[in-house]
């Protein structure tokens, strides 16, 4: 029987590899996204006949419930993988984000997730042994950056979702792991981290020097957290990087997030906080 996985933020960034990939290797995709522009774009690249798309917000319960049923009517009721990709990378200092900001980033980022984990469950069960819940979280988990507090403590609440997810369904022959790339080059870091800043999230980042990471990159982990045995998956030479740093010099860490803060004020002009 042909696999099937449901991702959402599939209208663009790692959304649209991981597309790309599972469809190149036979499996029939469903991707989720609020742009409709996006998802068409993405279908456009895979083969005819194995994507169907739905437009849905993923705070939405209802809508989580309407479309997972709806995607599996084109699969026999199968659900093999529930890719809950979908996010944003709101950020900047914290007594710049909004309260409006903070509250979208909690609600996307993190009830979402939830959201997506329950609503996939009974598929997920009835796929196993073998089917997957995978999560993206982020390098940002691994040790909390300047400008990052409140997406770096959704990303981080994702990561401890997920092992207490792989805890509880485990007996059940469902898999749950999380992709913890660090800087993606996708559209998403072309815009400012909050509203009160010009400057879009990539420039504070190449002034930073950090590393970008290809969504390729990303789409291929995905392939093989779904078929490995590791919990979490460390994506890119930064993110293994940090994650070596933070076990023997957290030090350096906290050097690196204070670098990170004086790029983002010299992208706008500040003077660097001391």
């Amino acid at each position: 029987m042909q696999k099937s996985i449901f991702i959402t933020g599939g209208g663009s960034g790692i959304g649209r590899a991981m597309a790309q990939h599972f469809a190149a290797e036979g499996w029939l995709v469903g991707i989720a996204d609020r742009n409709q522009a996006g998802m068409d774009e993405t279908s456009a690249l895979l083969p005819e006949g194995q994507c169907r798309t739905y437009k849905f917000d993923v705070t939405d319960r209802e809508a989580w419930a309407a479309d997972l049923s709806a995607f599996t009517q084109h699969t026999g009721g199968r659900l093999d993988v529930l890719a809950n990709n979908a996010g944003l990378p709101s950020g900047g200092p914290l007594s710049e984000v909004t309260h409006e900001e903070l509250d979208l980033l909690l609600d996307v980022n993190l009830r979402a997730v939830f959201y997506g984990a329950k609503a996939a469950f009974p598929y997920l069960k009835a796929a196993a042994p073998g089917s997957c819940l995978l999560n993206t979280a982020s390098a940002a988990a691994i040790y909390g950056m300047a400008n990052q507090s409140v997406y770096g403590a959704t990303k981080a609440g994702v990561k401890s979702m997920t092992e207490s997810l792989d805890a509880e369904w485990a007996p059940l022959g469902i898999k749950v792991r999380s992709l913890m790339p660090s800087f993606i080059d996708t559209p998403l870091l072309q815009n400012p981290p909050n509203r009160s800043r010009n400057t879009p999230i990539r420039e504070a980042v190449i002034k930073a020097g950090l590393e970008f990471t290809p969504v390729e990159v990303v789409a291929q982990e995905a392939w093989n957290a779904v078929h490995g045995d590791k919990v979490h998956i460390l994506v890119g030479k930064t993110a293994k990087k940090m994650n070596l740093i933070a076990k023997l010099f957290p030090g350096k860490l906290r050097q690196r997030a204070r670098t990170l803060a004086s790029a983002h004020e010299r992208s706008e002009g500040r003077p660097a906080s001391d």
